[in-house]
């Protein structure tokens, strides 16, 4: 069976020492870009949460992220486990807000708006913790499916749905 399947470990890269500043550097950054490309999208949409919102919130939570990563090497995932869940919990807060912000009442019957703000500062956070655990490929990739999604989708809906938002 030797030569079959060879098994080669990985180096976990994503817990990092407090004193590198140049990955904490880049981590951070990564977290303010991607947060910043789906911000701009939301901005020019012309939505209440724009650019300096999405950016804040995707730092914010590489900031969380970090914390355990930083703390102590041996910090199990279990700690950041409980970090993400945290973060998405506040951050649906903060979603909630931009919902009700924005749903208005028309001749007796609700009318829900902002859904789309909420799910991209959801998305947002998560972005954020992807960046803060240096894992740029995923927070790369996932920021132009989102780009795409905002873009493409809206398009399509207006074609296939005849909407008029």
């Amino acid at each position: 069976m030797d030569g079959i399947l060879s098994v080669v470990p990985l180096t976990n890269t994503m817990f990092i020492n407090s004193h590198d500043w140049w990955s904490l550097t880049y981590r951070l950054s990564l977290a303010v870009f991607v947060g910043g490309a789906i911000g701009w999208n939301r901005q020019a949409a012309g939505k209440p949460a724009g650019l300096r919102t999405h950016m804040l919130v995707s730092l914010g939570s590489a900031i969380f992220a970090l914390i355990p990563l930083m703390a102590n090497f041996s910090t199990s995932t279990d700690t950041l486990s409980r970090v993400i869940q945290g973060v998405a919990t506040g951050v649906g807060f903060l979603g909630a807000g931009e919902i009700l912000h924005q749903s208005v009442q028309e001749s007796g019957k609700p009318k829900i708006k902002g859904l789309t703000s909420a799910a991209t500062i959801w998305l947002t956070a998560a972005l954020g913790i992807v960046a803060g655990c240096g894992f740029w490929q995923l927070s790369f990739l996932a920021t132009i499916m989102a780009l795409f999604i905002l873009s493409a989708a809206k398009k399509l809906e207006r074609i296939v749905f005849h909407r008029e938002d």
